[in-house]
């Protein structure tokens, strides 16, 4: 089956949980449409629509359903000081920070519509970051081990610039990916950054020395996406 256009928002700021319950929505929507196919002859069978979400988040830090509570390093004291939240989720991966200057993508897919394969979807978004990076001059690598893209692997300074967390089910995704444009870095030193000790974190604006126009970076990820699902971009509702 040959993907249809995808419908892209871009949410702009937005509460965490407020994109959360939006995503819920989303997912919901799409397995009902799939339930409800399962009970009639192909022929008959309607076909969910497929979302891409772009946000940012004021300062949140989420946990994943396998993270581990003591990678969150400071008490709920200093998370209200830090102007800050924390949310325990439903995706995969331990624990990150979101927060403005990030660039937060969720892709809602029934990957029936595309591959059904995580391992590749993953591999997927990976790339649409590692030819980003590319684009500005630098080498994003992944991790044999470990998923999201980084700089320098196998070495000290070694770092991570983007986190992904995916959440799926029957081949539905939710959760997606955190890029570092223009973060304040200083968030991840209250957190144990995805469950990993021995790396650091890093950004596109403290690799390059200066700020980065957050739209030229979207307007980059959205075409990788396009190009690496095979899926034009079309506006959401409103």
């Amino acid at each position: 089956m040959s993907p249809r256009p995808v419908h892209f928002q871009d949410l702009g700021p937005i509460d965490y949980k407020a994109a959360w319950d939006y995503q819920e929505e989303l997912f919901a929507a799409i397995m009902a449409r799939k339930t409800a196919n399962r009970k009639l002859p192909p022929e008959q069978h309607e076909r969910s629509q497929d979302h891409l979400l772009f946000c940012e988040h004021p300062h949140v830090y989420t946990l994943g359903k396998s993270g581990r509570r003591e990678h969150l390093l400071v008490s709920d004291q200093r998370l209200r000081e830090l102007h800050a939240t924390f949310y325990h989720i439903n995706r995969g991966g331990d624990i990150t920070y979101h927060g403005p200057g990030q660039l937060v993508g969720y892709p809602i897919l029934n990957l029936d519509h595309f591959f059904p394969d995580i391992r590749r979807y993953l591999r997927y978004l990976e790339e649409i970051f590692i030819r980003i990076l590319a684009d500005y001059g630098l080498r994003g690598q992944r991790s044999p081990t470990e998923t999201g893209v980084w700089l320098d692997l196998g070495r000290p300074t070694a770092r991570k610039i983007c986190a992904l967390g995916v959440r799926p089910s029957r081949w539905i995704t939710m959760h997606g990916w955190a890029f570092n444009v223009n973060t304040d870095l200083s968030y991840f030193q209250h957190i144990v950054p995805c469950g990993i000790h021995d790396k650091g974190v890093t950004s596109l604006a403290a690799e390059l020395g200066r700020p980065v126009p957050m739209e030229e970076v979207k307007g980059l990820a959205r075409r990788y996406f396009q190009a690496l699902f095979e899926a034009p971009l079309q506006p959401g509702p409103a």
